[in-house]
Formats: C-alpha cells, sequence, structure tokens
C-alpha cells in the first residue's frame, strides 16, 4: 500500500473550523458550527460536496503550504510558467471591545509575487450534506447565495463575472475574497481584510508567548497545542474530539465514526493538555459547558454530547461517496447511548484545579461542588456494573480497567478537593471509594503474566492500561511496572514503536491500524520509567507521522506508514504534548536535545 497522509491544513476560530489542502481547495467547512452540515464538503464526496478552489489557470504547477509563524493562518505558495502567487487562508479571531471577535467569515487573500499568473476561482457552497443547491444573484461586488439555513455571501475586489463563470483571468494586484454566512461583511473590504489579518496575527502569537511549552520539540508541542485550541467550541465551552467525520481508520473497514461531539474522556485529555501549557481559559469555558450538561432521567452522563445543549442526532447513514470511496458516511454516533462509566472520574479530575491550582481566580465553587458530589456518588453507584469501555466496544460490556484506573482518579481527585475545602464526609467517602476501585484493579491483574489486562475475567490486553504507569497507580520503577509494560510491549507493540489499542477482535474484526494516542502513552511511560532515550527515538519516530503542516490523524498503518481516521485528532496531539512533557520532566543534559 502507497503511503497515504492528509495534504490537509486547518484554520478555525473557535466559531468554526476548515480544512484546506495544498492545492488552496476547501474541502471541509461545517457552519454555523462543527457539527453542522458542511457548506463545502468535497472531501466526502466530489459531485455533492460543492467546491471552493483557488488555481492556477495552468495544468502544471507546483505548490508548497505553510502556517505563517506561530498563527493558525495558512499560506499556500503556487508556482506556475506563468508566474507564482500565494493564497493566505484565515479565521478572524482577535480580541475587540473586552471580547474575542471570532465571526462565521473567511477571508481569502491573494497575492501576485512574480510574473503575470492565471488564477480560476470558483465558489459553489451546498447545503443538507449537497442535498441544496443554492441560488446565486450577483450584487455590484459579491455573490449571493440564498436557500441555505442562513445566506452566505462572497465579498470580493476580483471580477464577479470571472468567479461566477468559473473563468481564468490575470492576477495583477492582491484580491480579498471574504465569505460570510449570516450577517454579511459591510466595511470597506480590503482594508478591513488587512486589520482583521494583522490582528489576528497578534492574536495567535500572543497566545503562543503566553505558552509554557518546554525546549524539547517545542515546534511541535505549539502546533499541537493551536490545533487543539480550534477545536473548541467557545460560545458553550464544549471540546471537539475531531474536525470530521466518517474518515476510515483503514480502507474496508467501515470504522467511520462522526467525531464532532464532545466527549468528556477526550475534553478531560484535551483540558489537561491545555492547562499544562498554561491556558485556563478553556478550562473555565468547559466548566461552564458541564454546569450546563443536562442529565437524564437515569442520572447519568452520556459519554459524548453535542456542542451546544441539542440532542445528539442518531446515528444516520448519508448518501455520499466518501473519503476515497470509503462509505458509509456516518453522521451521529450511537455511542452516545453507551454506558461509559470513566466519565464520572475524568468530571472530577478536570475539576480539581480549580480547588487546588492557585493560578485560577477565586470564585463560588457551590455548582461545581455539586458536580463532584454528584460524580463521587455515580463512582459509587457504578463501581461493579460492567460498561463499554473506553474503546466503546457496540456488542460487548465488561468491567474494564480502564472504568476502574479512572474511578481511582476521579476519587482521588475527590479527596483533594475534600481535604482542600475541609469536607470530612467527602474525605471518607473518597477515601473508601479510592480502596474499592484499587480492589476492582487488581481483580484485573493476570498473575501468570504479570499484566493487567483490559477486564475483569478477560485475558485480552488493552494499551489504555499503559495508563496505569503515567497517572500514578503503579510506581514507574517498581518490579510490577516493569513486568506490566515488557508484556504491553510484546503483545500491543509494532517493530517500529507504534501501538494497537488491542488485538483481539471486536464487532467489526480484527483492528490493522494502530492508535496514535497509545503509542505516545508508551513514549510517556518510557519517559516515566527512565528510559528516556528510548522515549525520545520512539517520539521522534512518532513525529515523521504528522503531515507537511504538522498534524496528526487518529490512526497510523504499520506498514504503509499511512494517516488514517479522523482528522485532525485531538487526542494525538494531546499525547504528542503530554509525551514531550514527560520526556522534558526528565531531561537534565543537552546532549538530549
Amino acid at each position: 500500500m502507497q503511503r497515504h497522509k492528509y495534504n490537509l491544513g486547518l484554520i478555525g476560530n473557535c466559531a468554526y473550523s476548515a480544512l484546506i489542502d495544498n492545492k488552496a481547495r476547501v474541502r471541509w467547512m461545517c457552519l454555523p458550527r462543527f457539527d453542522s452540515s458542511f457548506i463545502f464538503g468535497n472531501l466526502l464526496d466530489e459531485k455533492k460536496g460543492g467546491e471552493y478552489s483557488i488555481q492556477s489557470a495552468q495544468e502544471e504547477f507546483k505548490t508548497v503550504q505553510s502556517y505563517l509563524f506561530n498563527t493558525n493562518i495558512l499560506q499556500t505558495r503556487f508556482e506556475a510558467c506563468d508566474g507564482s502567487f500565494v493564497v493566505e487562508d484565515f479565521a478572524p479571531r482577535f480580541r475587540n471591545l473586552d471580547r474575542i471577535y471570532k465571526p462565521l467569515m473567511l477571508i481569502r487573500k491573494v497575492t501576485p509575487l512574480k510574473g503575470s499568473p492565471r488564477v480560476r476561482i470558483v465558489c459553489n457552497p451546498v447545503g443538507d450534506y449537497g442535498n441544496i443547491i443554492p441560488k446565486v444573484v450577483k450584487g455590484s461586488n459579491h455573490l449571493h447565495y440564498s436557500g441555505l439555513d442562513q445566506d452566505v455571501r462572497l465579498t470580493t475586489n476580483a471580477p464577479l463575472n470571472y468567479i461566477e463563470n468559473q473563468q481564468s483571468f490575470v492576477l495583477n494586484k492582491p484580491i480579498f475574497l471574504v465569505l460570510t454566512y449570516g450577517a454579511p461583511m459591510e466595511a470597506e473590504l480590503q482594508a478591513t481584510a488587512e486589520r482583521f489579518y494583522q490582528n489576528t496575527i497578534t492574536y495567535w502569537r500572543d497566545w503562543i508567548m503566553n505558552t509554557s511549552a518546554g525546549i524539547f520539540r517545542q515546534e511541535s508541542v505549539l502546533r499541537s497545542a493551536l490545533v487543539l485550541q480550534l477545536h473548541q467550541y467557545q460560545d458553550t465551552g464544549a471540546i471537539t474530539a475531531a474536525t470530521t467525520t466518517s474518515l476510515p481508520e483503514f480502507p474496508g473497514s467501515t470504522r467511520n465514526w462522526d467525531y464532532r461531539f464532545c466527549w468528556l474522556r477526550d475534553a478531560h485529555y484535551t483540558i489537561k493538555a491545555l492547562n499544562d501549557l498554561s491556558h485556563f481559559s478553556v478550562l473555565i469555558d468547559y466548566a461552564n459547558f458541564i454546569d450546563n450538561i443536562v442529565i437524564g432521567e437515569n442520572k447519568r452522563f452520556s459519554p459524548l454530547y453535542p456542542i451546544t445543549l441539542d440532542r445528539i442526532p442518531e446515528e444516520t447513514i448519508l448518501d455520499l461517496e466518501g473519503y476515497r470511496g470509503e462509505k458509509p458516511v456516518r453522521i451521529g454516533n450511537q455511542a452516545n447511548e453507551h454506558i461509559q462509566n470513566d466519565a464520572y472520574g475524568q468530571v472530577l479530575v478536570t475539576l480539581l484545579p480549580f480547588f487546588v491550582d492557585k493560578r485560577l481566580p477565586p470564585s463560588d465553587h457551590s455548582s461545581l461542588l455539586a458536580q463532584v458530589n454528584y460524580c463521587l456518588e455515580m463512582i459509587e453507584t457504578t463501581m461493579n456494573e460492567p460498561d463499554n469501555g473506553l474503546w466503546e466496544f457496540r456488542g460487548t460490556s465488561q468491567l474494564h480497567s480502564y472504568t476502574f484506573l479512572f474511578h481511582w482518579a476521579g476519587a482521588s481527585a475527590a479527596l483533594k478537593i475534600a481535604q482542600d475545602i475541609g469536607d470530612r464526609k467527602m474525605q471518607s467517602r473518597a477515601r473508601r471509594l479510592i480502596k474499592a476501585s484499587k480492589q476492582m484493579i487488581e481483580a484485573c491483574y493476570d498473575e501468570d503474566r504479570g499484566v493487567y489486562t483490559q477486564a475483569v475475567g478477560s485475558k485480552n490486553l488493552d494499551a489504555s492500561l499503559l495508563q496505569l504507569i503515567n497517572m500514578g497507580y503503579l510506581d514507574p520503577n517498581s518490579k510490577r511496572a516493569k513486568q506490566h509494560i515488557a508484556v504491553l510491549e510484546k503483545e500491543l507493540k509494532t517493530p517500529t514503536g507504534l501501538f494497537y489499542r488491542y488485538k483481539h477482535a471486536d464487532d467489526f474484526g480484527e483492528p490493522e491500524s494502530t492508535f496514535l494516542i497509545c503509542a505516545f502513552w508508551y513514549v510517556e511511560a518510557l519517559a516515566r520509567m527512565n528510559r528516556v532515550k528510548e522515549a525520545i527515538e520512539i517520539f521522534d519516530m512518532l513525529l515523521s507521522h504528522r503531515n507537511h503542516l504538522g498534524l496528526l490523524s487518529e490512526d497510523i498503518h504499520e506498514a504503509s506508514g499511512s494517516q488514517w481516521g479522523n482528522f485532525p485528532q485531538t487526542y494525538s496531539h494531546v499525547g504528542l504534548i503530554n509525551a514531550a512533557f514527560a520526556i522534558s520532566n526528565k531531561l537534565d543534559k543537552p546532549n538530549y536535545l
């Protein structure tokens, strides 16, 4: 199999996001929210997905794509026989009147660099996943697309007739294309677009300067941090697991899922990474999101939530061709109906900094304490209840080790909270649940092999149990930890250092691709066990699996090194950041760098 990498760059402003390929085509853009229908989605269907492209008129051309230094502004440089030009794409985001300005607006700046390049611009948005083709009306300096949920307008100083008729023209001056959803931009075009451009540069570079990153592989950590930030839907505080839906975990696997929702588990990991990077505003916004989650009649957390208080749509298969013909294309996610009891511990660990981290401003914690008590109650209630687990097995319920690990971590976090506020009753309850959780984890220990298995009574192994070391349940220097990781290495590690989640068959057969965050968990565990040289070698190998812009997918195929799964994947970028921190904490000699 030929090596496959997503030739896509991510832009966004925490109100929407878009994926643009290395030929300046907008391949994925959902509006007005991350989980809405795409208005450009030919990533999943070339015919029904619409098109928004800026191309050289020449048949042969070369492109080079990069991010403007320390920003989320994407640059695509074209070289052809008639000249060269650069396309700069960004979603405006900056401070304005004590608020963050983040409109549903995509600005594209096209600048000639050399010669007299001819360009062709196509803009054909669609609605309802390609089932609605809007009517186009030409204004004095804009094209107006009606018939979608809200009006879309393309305002530009480029010749409208050429765009409407998809004709090429000479690019002899900078042109600006401002695509808006809902409220149009009525201000002067060039001056406003240039001001938004400069303000957005300033915003992201200030954000980076306030990021607490070590010097170990710093560039990769900073790009991962920027990726994570773009997965926050700031209006509600929700954090999505990935930008896309239905990019397959492997060709022919039918493991094509919609990840445009907020998993409590994924959000926990994302927030921890951003906290470590000193970006606490995401945590504060997410706490508001947790406060507004509607708990069902059964008093349970759902494993995932929509990014607003709407209901997650029932998992549905759309009549779309799929990425590279890989079907099905799904919207919604049936995992919403699962029992995944690790969520309660994750929420507790996420809330802990509000009580013990003195960098956060003082505030009334009464609503957060209600969540703490609720999560403790649910840990107690579900201690002996099988669940679907973090890998979301659709036809299997077990007493999962990973669930008990987060029962233990959550109860431990609650104990620290109780000690901080002087609540003896909560302390007693937390200690009791810590003890019960430990007993359940130990029930998953296989004495013969010296390894913790996936679930009570199961012989199957699971890479998530690397977290027993990373989260401090096992002493990294202990004999038990060393034997545990040795068995996992033997059974789940590939020759290059990639890691499978598990190797046994699930609802869809045996997994064919490795899961990137598991490899980063492995690197983190190696660092904590003082196997630093190995950790660095595998970390650098994993960096080779980024695309040309430093972005990571969900899965990697060992034999070909191909990227698969939804993209970009927050799990993978969280793993990179945490592994880099673990290595940084161990490095005290410059020759490691």
